[in-house]
């Protein structure tokens, strides 16, 4: 069976996104989505993606928190990454197992999650990446639902640009909160 166990593989260094891209393939890593748009975007709580966020199961990787006050923007493929969580959430899979899955997909450096289909049993999480491969795993008795990955893309894109995403602001970029805190604090 060519089907990868996601669970039982030995990791390889890499990452799970190679190059920062909105979700039309342009370059842009300054535009983000805030948490309670991911939220709406990705149907999760803001409760849920805090804990995720403050765990280290997602990161918002175009500005991550920052203190009081601070805004987390999260990236097309952050959006991405968190409904194939909400996925195999609702599927069953327990969060430990969700968090296996995800650590061997990042150590593994799938560049190109589009063309991957993540089946499971309820307890393990096979990825596959050809029609023979589910056709193996679901002949082979082991896989019970899977979850297609192009279409989640497909979904999040007809989805997000309803919302209005914003931009990161540089840290040489002039914040006026911040320097109506720095005056306060040494007046």
């Amino acid at each position: 069976m060519t089907t990868t166990d996601i669970a039982a593989e030995q990791p390889v260094q890499g990452a799970l996104f190679d190059v920062e891209t909105d979700h039309i393939g342009h370059a842009d890593p300054q535009v983000g989505y805030r948490g309670p748009t991911v939220c709406q975007i990705a149907h999760i709580t803001y409760r849920q993606l805090d804990y995720w966020t403050r765990t280290d199961l997602v990161a918002a990787s175009v500005t991550a928190a920052a203190g009081s006050g601070s805004q987390r923007l999260y990236s097309f493929r952050d959006i991405l990454l968190i409904k194939i969580i909400k996925s195999l959430l609702d599927a069953g899979i327990s969060l430990q197992n969700v968090r296996k899955a995800l650590t061997h997909l990042t150590d593994r450096g799938v560049a190109d999650l589009s063309g991957l289909t993540l089946m499971s049993d309820g307890t393990t999480v096979y990825e596959c990446t050809s029609a023979d491969e589910i056709v193996d795993l679901l002949a082979g008795g082991q896989g019970v639902f899977g979850v297609a990955v192009p279409g989640l893309v497909t979904e999040l894109n007809g989805t997000i640009t309803a919302f209005a995403s914003q931009r990161s602001h540089s840290p040489a970029s002039f914040d006026e909160l911040a320097a109506r805190r720095a005056a306060k604090a040494t007046a």
